[in-house]
């Protein structure tokens, strides 16, 4: 029986002086990487020390969810919506697009799809 590696890593990050959080999720990602995700998030949003973050979602590795991890995801929007300041969505998969118009109805900022990581790195730490 073979298993594929799954789950979700979240770091601080430091750019030109900019701190962001960089979530990146591998595989296809379950329940259980949700339960991990929540207090991991929470620590690194205190860490960031400003009223709403900016965050890097790496979804170059990510392969979807399983139906109730999928569901976890809409309630940890729900949830953590209001701290983000911008989300880039960065990975070249087709549903990217559509997932940034709809995490915008979710989320309290802007969220936006780019393929290429330097891009998504520049809008984050753009101030305009």
């Amino acid at each position: 029986m073979s298993s594929q590696a799954h789950g979700v890593t979240i770091e601080l990050s430091e750019v030109a002086e900019h701190y962001f959080i960089v979530i990146k999720a591998t595989g296809k990602l379950t329940h259980q990487d949700y339960l991990a995700l929540a207090p991991a998030l929470d620590a690194a949003i205190v860490k960031v020390n400003q009223p709403r973050v900016n965050v890097l979602f790496d979804a170059s590795e990510f392969q979807g969810w399983e139906i109730r991890a999928a569901w976890d995801d809409v309630k940890f929007a729900f949830t953590h919506g209001s701290d983000f300041d911008k989300i880039a969505l960065y990975g070249s998969h087709d549903w990217q697009s559509f997932a940034a118009k709809l995490g915008d109805w979710f989320i309290g900022g802007q969220v936006r799809s780019f393929k290429e990581y330097n891009q998504a790195i520049s809008w984050l730490i753009d101030h305009g």
